[in-house]
C-alpha cells in the first residue's frame, strides 16, 4: 500500500483500494463535499435491485442503473447517495455519507430500502454482495494506526444478513503465510468477494510491504495465503477464476494491470487493458469485466475488456463508477 504524490493520480482517488497519506486527504476533500442533485429518472421506472438485464452503478453519487443491452442509453437515478454500491439476488450494499465526515454501510432490499445500518470508521472504498446476497462486505481507510508511516491503513468487515454475525474488522483473524503461522501488527485487509457457500472467500492482505491473495474462512476465522502481487480480487460466476489488479514490476507506484488468475492452475492472463486500473472489477458475465477508469479531470466512465486477454477495451457507462451486474 503505497501514498501517491503524482498530482495527475489525484483523480483516481475515489476508487483506490491502497491509496495512503496525501492521497487519502484529497479523497476527504472529494467525499465531504455535498453531493449534487441527481439528474430526472428516465421515465417514471423507479431503481430497484430485482434480478434482471440492467447494471448497476453509482452517478454523480447517486444510485443508477441502465439497460444491459444499451448502457450507454436512458439512465434511472435515485435519490439515495452512495460512494459505493453493489448487489447481488435482490440484496444491495451502499457506503453512504451519515454527515460530512463520518460514513455507514447500509444494507438495501430489493427496492431500495434500508434494512440495517452500520457506521464504518474511515472513508469508504470496497463494497461487494456474495452471489446469494446473504453475505456483505466492506472496506474503509482509517487513520491512526501508529505502525503506519502515514498514520493510515484500511479496515475490513463482513456481514452475514440472515444471522445478523458481522466482523469488524478481519485483521483479527488467524493467518497462515507460506504454510506458516503468521502475526503482524501492520496487517491490513481489502477488497473481499465471497465463494458461493458463503463461507469462504478471498481478499487481498498487505504486510511487510507486499501483498498477497488470500483464501478466508469465515467459520474457522481464518486465512491463508496463495499468491503474491494480488489485489482486489473479484471471483467469477462459476468461480474459478479471479480478476484482480496487479501492480507493474510489483510496485503500486506504478499503476496496475487488470488480469486474470486461474486457480486451478494460477496461470495470470493480462486482459487487453492496459490503463492503470485502480479498482475491484466486476464480472458482468462469465466472460466480461466491467472497471472504472477516471478521465484528467477526475470524472468516472464505467469500461469494460473480455477476461480472456483477448478483444480491445469498450466505454460502457460513461459518466458512472461502482458497476455491478443485477443478478
Amino acid at each position: 500500500m503505497t501514498a501517491m504524490s503524482n498530482r495527475a493520480k489525484l483523480g483516481v482517488v475515489l476508487a483506490s483500494a491502497v491509496l495512503l497519506g496525501s492521497v487519502a486527504a484529497g479523497y476527504v476533500a472529494v467525499a465531504a463535499e455535498p453531493a449534487p442533485a441527481p439528474p430526472p429518472a428516465a421515465g417514471d421506472q423507479a431503481v430497484t435491485l430485482t434480478p434482471g438485464p440492467r447494471l448497476l452503478a453509482v452517478t454523480d453519487r447517486h444510485v443508477s442503473t441502465v439497460a444491459a443491452t444499451d448502457p450507454a442509453g436512458p439512465r434511472t437515478v435515485a435519490a439515495l447517495e452512495c460512494l459505493r454500491v453493489y448487489a447481488a439476488a435482490g440484496t444491495g450494499i451502499c457506503l453512504k455519507p451519515e454527515t460530512a465526515w463520518s460514513y455507514q454501510m447500509v444494507v438495501l432490499d430489493a427496492a431500495l430500502r434500508e434494512t440495517r445500518v452500520v457506521s464504518v470508521p474511515g472513508l469508504p472504498n470496497r463494497a461487494r454482495v456474495s452471489a446469494s446476497g446473504r453475505m456483505v462486505s466492506w472496506t474503509t481507510f482509517v487513520g491512526g494506526d501508529s505502525y503506519t508511516s502515514s498514520g493510515f491503513s484500511t479496515r475490513t468487515g463482513i456481514l452475514d444478513t440472515r444471522s445478523g454475525a458481522a466482523v469488524a474488522s478481519l485483521e483479527a483473524f488467524a493467518i497462515t503465510r507460506d504454510g506458516r503461522a503468521y502475526r503482524n501488527a501492520d496487517v491490513n485487509y481489502w477488497g473481499v468477494t465471497f465463494t458461493a457457500d458463503d463461507n469462504r472467500f478471498y481478499a487481498t492482505m498487505a504486510t511487510g510491504g507486499r501483498r498477497y491473495l488470500v483464501r478466508g474462512d469465515l467459520a474457522a476465522r481464518t486465512v491463508e495465503t496463495l499468491k503474491e502481487n494480488v489485489e482486489c480480487p473479484s471471483l467469477s460466476p462459476d468461480g474459478t477464476r479471479l480478476a484482480f489488479k496487479e501492480a507493474i514490476d510489483a510496485d503500486p507506484a506504478k499503476g496496475w494491470r487488470l488480469s486474470v488468475l486461474d486457480l486451478a492452475t494460477m496461470r495470470v492472463t493480462a486482459t487487453a487493458e492496459t490503463r492503470s486500473v485502480d479498482d475491484q472489477a466486476a464480472w458482468l458475465d462469465g466472460g466480461k469485466l466491467a472497471y472504472t477508469l477516471r478521465k484528467d479531470d477526475g470524472q468516472p466512465d464505467v469500461w469494460s475488456v473480455p477476461a480472456d486477454g483477448a478483444g480491445t477495451p469498450t466505454l460502457v457507462i460513461p459518466g458512472a463508477e461502482s458497476p455491478s451486474p443485477l443478478t
